[in-house]
This record gives C-alpha cells, structure tokens and sequence, in this order.
C-alpha cells in the first residue's frame, strides 16, 4: 500500500475534483452534519480557494486514491502577533480509517505551519466526537484555556443570512 500526501493544486483539476468528493464525503458524515455540500458551493469552492492566500488544503491519497482532506485556513494570533492555521476541515473516507491518514495530514499541516512561522494550529471538534478528540489529544492538542478558573473557551457562532 502506497500512501501519498500533497497540498493541493486548486488549479490542478484532479486535485479540485478530489477535494469536492472528499469534502463532499466529510460533509455527508455523520460529524460532518449529514447535508451534502449545494451544487453552488461544489461548482464554486474551488476556484473561490485559488484566489486566496490565506487558505491550504492536503490531500491524503492511498494507492493513488483520494482517501482524505484537510482544509486550513490561516488566522492571526494578537496575543503572539504571529499567523496562526486554523484545520477547518478534516475527514478520511471510512474505508480508509484506521491507517494513520489524519495523522500523517496533520504531520504535513504542522510541517507547513512551521515553515510559515506560525505561532500555533487550531482546531474545532464537537463534544460528542471522542473518537477524533482522543486522536487530537495524542497529536498534542488541548482545549484552549487562558485560566483553569474560568475553562476552556467554547466555539460559538452566528450565521448571516
């Protein structure tokens, strides 16, 4: 089994079309929400990311098949006054789990975040999702806290129609 990373090429077709498949995959799981992506954010997600710089993506492929995604996106830590990547998005395809991707994908985004002197990587997982939490904590990951009195901050948001 070959098992291969690469930062995607939005201009590379093949990269774009495995990254709406795989993301579309995601999306369609139950951690993801369970509603495929629209039509108009397929047809528009790609070309949209090629015109930024502050977004990267790492495909996962095994045997030269698309088998997993992460999407980044790089914010700025005040605190640091140093970029920061936020991983947006990630998800292996379920005949693909188990074989260690999302941690190789993660190796990769670090290494990247690294060579961009960012100052640390961030994420969002849901309570209920222990599973990718155990994953994150081996991978060093916390909840984020300024003072142990007041707990972790919590993820919230609100959408604009």
């Amino acid at each position: 089994m070959n098992i291969s990373l690469v930062r995607a090429d939005y201009k590379n077709e093949q990269h774009a079309k495995d990254l709406i498949m795989l993301l579309n995959a995601y999306a369609l799981d139950e951690m993801g929400g369970t509603e495929a992506l629209s039509s108009e954010v397929q047809k528009n997600l790609v070309p949209t990311m090629s015109k930024r710089s502050d977004v990267f993506t790492v495909l996962a492929y095994v045997d030269e098949e698309p088998a997993g995604i992460i999407n980044c996106v790089e914010g700025f830590s005040t605190f640091s006054c140093k970029s920061l990547i936020n991983i947006h998005d990630c998800g292996v395809l379920a005949k693909y789990r188990g074989l260690g991707l999302s941690l190789k994908m993660f190796g990769k985004v670090e290494k990247i975040a690294r060579e961009m002197g960012c100052c640390k990587l961030t994420l969002e997982v849901l309570q209920g999702n222990k599973v990718a939490q155990n994953a994150y904590k081996k991978l060093g990951f916390s909840g984020y806290e300024l003072d142990p009195k007041l707990g972790h901050a919590l993820f919230w948001e609100k959408k604009l129609k």
